[in-house]
């Protein structure tokens, strides 16, 4: 598998729409309940590199198949250095690696970007795989939000894992 991750371009959002989309229209991965155009994602990358987050694709023989960021877990100046971070994969590279290759690099370049706590939000439903994927990259189960989305008829709840990154200064 000759798998590339990379820095997102404005040339990957419509990738990026539609790899979303499905999890928008079909699971409980995210509580959004309608899809954001292409354009809305172009957005979105230059805000998140703008204020100097890592925002990152993964292709397969140049097709984006999977994506992942941190931005901001709260806008309050002492969580500055705290982060939560998304990944999504397209379904065809689930199951692949593609998820904690992402993930690795993703954790690299937060930490190198000043990152020292990522919280991961994993809602019910469509778990099980993503709560593998963070605990497997060093993520600890750190509280549950019950009944916090209403989606597809039914209330969710969420489950917070976050992992340390390196010491930053005060430390």
């Amino acid at each position: 598998m000759d798998l590339e991750v990379r820095d997102a371009s404005p040339a990957d959002a419509e990738a990026l729409a539609r790899i979303y989309a499905h999890y928008v229209t079909t699971t409980t991965a995210t509580f959004e309940l309608e899809p954001p155009a292409p354009l809305a994602w172009a957005e979105k990358l230059e805000a998140i590199t703008g204020a100097g987050w890592p925002f990152l694709v993964a292709s397969l023989e140049g097709a984006v198949v999977g994506f992942a960021y941190v931005a901001p877990w709260r806008t309050r100046p002492a969580y500055a250095r705290t982060v939560e971070d998304s990944i999504y994969l397209a379904p065809e590279a689930v199951g692949r690696g593609v998820g904690a290759r992402l993930l690795e690099a993703l954790l690299d370049r937060a930490e190198r970007a000043g990152a020292r706590e990522v919280i991961a939000v994993v809602a019910d439903g469509d778990a099980a795989a993503s709560l593998a994927l963070h605990e497997r990259a060093g993520f600890e189960r750190a509280g549950r939000l019950e009944r916090v989305g209403f989606k597809f008829d039914r209330w969710l709840g969420t489950t917070l894992l976050q992992r340390s990154l390196g010491q930053p200064p005060g430390d």
